[in-house]
Formats: C-alpha cells, structure tokens, sequence
C-alpha cells in the first residue's frame, strides 16, 4: 500500500499529515499509524494527522498520537493542518475546520498561524501544581530551573500516578523569565516522552500563571525547546475565552511511502 503524506512542524513538534478526503487512508489500523510515526522504521512524527471532508466546515482534523491511537486535541498539530489546506487551496487566509473537541476558528497572518482553543472554565489549583484541560489535560507544574530536569523520566511517573493512572495527562514543566515569558518543556502521552513544543500545553501553562499570578499579561510568550509560542486570552469571571495560540506551521517536504 502506498500512502502520500506531507510533513509539517510547528515550533519542532512534527506531523506526517495526510489528505483523506478520499477516505483512501485506513485509520482503524493502529499499528500502520505507529509504523509511520516511528523515527527508525518509518517517516518519524509526534503524531499522524487526517485532513477530512467536513459537513459543519471548511475540513475535519482527525489526530493521532504516535502509538497509533486517537487522541484529544493538538494545538500545533491544528496549526500545521491549517497550513497544509492552505497549500491545497481548500482555504485562503481563513478558516474554521472540525476536530475532536469542536470547530476551530484559524487565521494565516505573514507566516504564522493563529488558532482559536476552546474555552477553559475550570482550574484545578493544589500546592504543587495545577491541572487544566485546553482540548488536552495538561498538569502544570512551576520550578526555579528546569534546563537540566529529566523530562521522561518525572513526567512518566506524573503521567500513570495519582490521580491520572491509565487514562494519563500530559506534564509541563515551567520556569518564568520575565513578567509575561516561561520557559515550557513537555512530557506527551501517546509520544511517551519530551517533544520539542506542545500547543495545547503551552495554552494551558499560559492560563496557569495567570490563574496563580504569576502574570498579569493576559499576552503570554511561552519559550520550547522548539521555538517561540504566543498565547492571548480573556477572563471573564471564571472562564478563559477568546485563547489564542499563534507560532509557525512549516512545511517540511512531502513525499510517498510503501506499507507492507
């Protein structure tokens, strides 16, 4: 079987995305996905992306994580499809397109791609961290220095402990540089290790400063190991809405692969 994909990257966090309008794609087989995304034995990705016909809007966004299974939503992984239905004329310079967690509203300015989340009406707020869920939950967690942190190895154990177990979270680790800048390092589930950027987990670090007062920039710059993520929202009362995360989507190259 031969499948044609393109690769995309926002701020590193990397995507094989495909264009099943044709529903040519079988997306029920787990194992070809994780074949694909695997970086020895396949094209190598975060996450496997399905850009589908939809009824409600512009195109529908299926993601998959790297071990093959459906997942919640992906914040740069949203950013890259946008770009890549620019690239097949779908869209111009704006959008709203379908995912898991509802439509998405989506704008191409210069050479970055600004993506409406959901709305955040609940924080979870403990002595040692913060939970949120921003399409994706996200445990937060505020640290002096997190340059020389074992990644992997912290975030594994908070992603299968109290209170998450198999269903899991995502872990951020996060060090403030300034007023309203924070140095952000991932641990995924479904990737099962650091990535260089998460979106929704930047989003949710932005909202967590905020929440804490860490910030009172409702502008937040987030620095990845990847690049540079932006996040703007409002408050109103007890809900974060209008979230806003902008940073690049870029094509990487695009190509064909044989499965056997």
């Amino acid at each position: 079987m031969e499948i044609v994909f393109n690769k995309y990257q926002g701020a590193g966090n990397d995507f094989i995305i495909i264009d099943n309008r044709k529903n040519s794609f079988n997306k029920k087989d787990t194992k070809i996905i994780e074949q694909l995304c695997d970086r020895k034995f396949g094209i190598g990705a975060d996450g496997l992306i399905l850009l589908e016909n939809s009824e409600k809007s512009d195109f529908k966004m299926l993601y998959y994580n790297a071990d093959g299974n459906e997942s919640t939503m992906c914040g740069n992984g949203g950013r890259c499809i946008v770009a890549f239905a620019k690239k097949l004329n779908i869209i111009q310079d704006k959008t709203s397109f379908e995912a898991i967690d509802g439509l998405h509203f989506a704008e191409v300015i210069r050479d970055l791609i600004s993506l409406q989340m959901i709305d955040v009406d609940f924080v979870l707020e403990k002595n040692n961290y913060l939970f949120l869920n921003t399409g994706s939950p996200h445990h937060i967690s505020f640290h002096d220095s997190i340059d020389n942190l074992d990644v992997k190895e912290l975030g594994s154990k908070i992603r299968y402990g109290k209170p998450y177990f198999k269903k899991g979270t995502n872990v951020n680790f996060v060090e403030q540089v300034d007023d309203n800048v924070f140095k952000v390092r991932t641990y995924e589930r479904g990737v099962e290790d650091e990535t260089l950027a998460c979106g929704t987990g930047v989003t949710a670090v932005a909202i967590a400063a905020y929440q804490v007062n860490k910030t009172t920039q409702n502008h937040v710059y987030l620095q990845t190991l990847g690049g540079m993520l932006e996040v703007n929202f409002e408050q109103n009362e007890d809900q974060y809405q209008n979230i806003f995360l902008k940073g690049p989507a870029t094509f990487v190259f695009e190509g064909s692969i044989i499965i056997k």
